[in-house]
């Protein structure tokens, strides 16, 4: 009888999972950017959800989910890439990895798939806040791609990495906290003899994982949505933008905390099923590789 739980899942699995997964939490991050982008008005998620609702319908809640599933398809592809490579060479004799060799790759994962997510994760920034903008002044991208050419175009390739460098930082602590954290508390439960790798383990795992990620990237989010819908000049740098959110005192940098976590941690949750799924079902044998 074959054991599936030895599959090894093929280096695109993560972004086909990340993106499934974006499909089914795109409104709660909706929300979450309508939140962190509140100026003067206050407004209760609530409030925010009938207002989308009234004012377009069942459809503005999915604003922007082609740049939503763009950014999973560079983004996350990139940095699971990158951590399921290194993960299946450094443990080719069967070893585990340490979790400082975990964090070491998560790190470098998520800072590579940040930058090269940035372009995308503009895009879908802007494309959710748009909805929340008098009608002269939306953007109005159709789609994502739409969007990632209008920016080159009409602000330049600067402009389309505007962030970069928080979106890095903040893939840094996601990746560590979803990749890493999920990895170990994985390996440590199924120590215990209690847990099969099954269903009830990832979805164990990766709400762990979820409230981990959420909890070391929730102020860097908010730092990193301000500067990219902000207009170009707002921010002279990461420190001014930090300043700017300070006037409001330390809870501001953790504005839309319960929304982006009831988000990141469904959508991590939704990743991993999914990446797990794909591994237990269409993955590979380590004997299948060295037979070829």
């Amino acid at each position: 009888m074959t054991d599936n739980t030895k599959r090894i899942g093929k280096w695109y699995f993560g972004g086909v999972a990340s993106a499934m997964a974006a499909c089914c939490t795109h409104p709660l991050d909706l929300l979450k950017v309508h939140l962190q982008t509140q100026q003067l008005e206050k407004v209760k998620a609530t409030t925010l959800v009938v207002r989308i609702l009234k004012m377009d319908g069942i459809l503005g809640l999915y604003n922007g989910l082609s740049a939503s599933i763009c950014r999973q398809l560079t983004y996350s592809m990139t940095r699971f890439a990158i951590y399921e490579t290194v993960k299946k060479n450094l443990t080719q004799d069967g070893s585990t990895m340490p979790f400082y060799q975990k964090v070491l790759t998560a790190s470098f994962s998520g800072a590579t798939g940040g930058f090269v997510g940035t372009p995308a994760d503009l895009v879908n920034v802007r494309m959710q806040n748009d909805v929340k903008l008098p009608p002269d002044q939306r953007r109005n991208y159709k789609h994502a791609f739409d969007g990632l050419w209008k920016v080159y175009k009409n602000e330049g390739i600067r402009c389309l990495f505007g962030g970069a460098t928080m979106a890095s930082s903040r893939a840094v602590l996601v990746t560590v906290g979803q990749l890493a954290g999920y990895d170990q508390i994985k390996q440590l439960m199924m120590l215990t003899g209690v847990f099969e790798d099954n269903v009830i383990l990832h979805l164990t795992c990766s709400t762990m994982a979820g409230c981990l990620a959420t909890l070391l990237t929730q102020p860097l989010d908010v730092m990193k949505t301000r500067m990219m819908n902000a207009k170009p000049g707002t921010y002279a740098g990461i420190s001014g933008c930090a300043m700017d959110i300070a006037k409001n005192g330390p809870i501001g940098f953790f504005k839309g905390f319960i929304p982006a976590f009831v988000r990141l941690g469904p959508h991590t949750v939704f990743t991993f099923i999914f990446f797990e799924q794909l591994r237990l079902n269409f993955g590979y044998f380590k004997e299948d590789i060295a037979q070829k």
